[in-house]
């Protein structure tokens, strides 16, 4: 009788627990989408199949060079993260399109599991670009998203003019990922652990995780602010990017061998100090197997150069645009 009331406590303590995680869990996301929403005013959602992608459009301020740039963001982001750093400086005389990933800020998944493929991303970006009747693009690719960058470039020739890579993650790696992002993507208890456990400790933990992409440079102090980087916390954006994260080395596996197919003016910016995506296994070999690709190796900024170096990676991209066509 006795260990039947203990047993009994202990489930509805457990309970009441997880009921208590999961509230803060929906108070922390709806306010994330309430800043998001007071601070992404040009918003376009434009239907593919499965949903819609949210997208951004920004067009030149000055004389325009006829180039469209598509800026892709990285793992544990949204397009906030591009357009603050890099976006409105291109688009002192470059079109500027930014799209949130499928899952990520307010994009929809557009599908389940299948949509962690880099592949399925860029068919996802090229239906968006299509419906907006945007010819081709330089594709810049942050991170995760130099996978989708570099499959629109082999899968998708004819939207891509121009290839350019900051600190992307493009060759399978030794090892694994982070133990939580395995186990947020895992059916059913990933759910249940994006639901109850990933808010309040995110949040305890949200600024030493910044500083640590950043390193060894500091993040800018309105950094989380400015590019409504708690969005992440949302259990269904949380398991969204995990899945992105738990399946890309397999996905990389398939694709590196083919990157000597390339054949259009691509850059590969990388830093010296990158301890997320090494340029020993990443970057360097990637120029290796592009003919004509152009390495710059910025020293001691890390993984965030369009922070970091933002003049230096505004010139790259810049100079690359103007070695494509221009489009009427």
């Amino acid at each position: 009788m006795r260990s039947g009331r203990v047993a009994t406590i202990v489930v509805a303590a457990t309970m009441t627990l997880a009921a208590l995680l999961a509230a803060v869990s929906a108070v922390e996301a709806r306010r994330a989408e309430q800043l998001a929403a007071r601070t992404n005013a040009e918003t376009l959602r434009v239907p593919v199949r499965g949903g819609a992608l949210n997208v951004v459009i920004l067009e030149p301020q000055g004389r325009a060079s006829g180039r469209t740039l598509l800026l892709l963001h990285g793992a544990s982001g949204n397009l906030k993260d591009l357009e603050e750093s890099i976006g409105r400086r291109l688009a002192a005389r470059h079109r500027v399109i930014l799209v949130d990933r499928p899952g990520h800020g307010r994009s929809d998944r557009l599908g389940g599991r299948e949509m962690a493929s880099p592949a399925a991303q860029a068919d996802a970006v090229v239906q968006a670009l299509e419906a907006l009747r945007i010819g081709r693009v330089v594709v810049v690719g942050h991170s995760w998203a130099g996978s989708a960058a570099t499959n629109l470039a082999l899968d998708h020739p004819d939207h891509v003019s121009g290839l350019a890579l900051l600190s992307g993650a493009t060759h399978p790696w030794p090892g694994g990922v982070a133990w939580y992002n395995s186990v947020a993507a895992t059916p059913v208890l990933g759910d249940l652990f994006a639901a109850t456990v990933v808010a309040p400790v995110g949040l305890a933990t949200f600024d030493r995780a910044i500083s640590s992409v950043f390193a060894p440079r500091p993040p800018p102090p309105d950094y989380v602010e400015r590019t409504d980087a708690k969005l992440v916390l949302r259990p269904s954006e949380f398991r969204a990017n995990a899945q992105d994260l738990t399946d890309l080395n397999a996905f990389l596996r398939g694709q590196a061998p083919r990157y000597g197919a390339i054949r259009v003016p691509t850059t590969i910016v990388t830093s010296d100090k990158d301890g997320i995506v090494s340029p020993e296994v990443h970057s360097r070999p990637l120029a290796r197997q592009i003919r004509g690709a152009r390495l710059v190796v910025i020293p001691g900024v890390g993984h965030m150069p369009h922070w970091s170096a933002t003049d230096r990676v505004v010139d790259e991209i810049d100079a690359l645009a103007m070695r494509t066509p221009a489009q009427k």
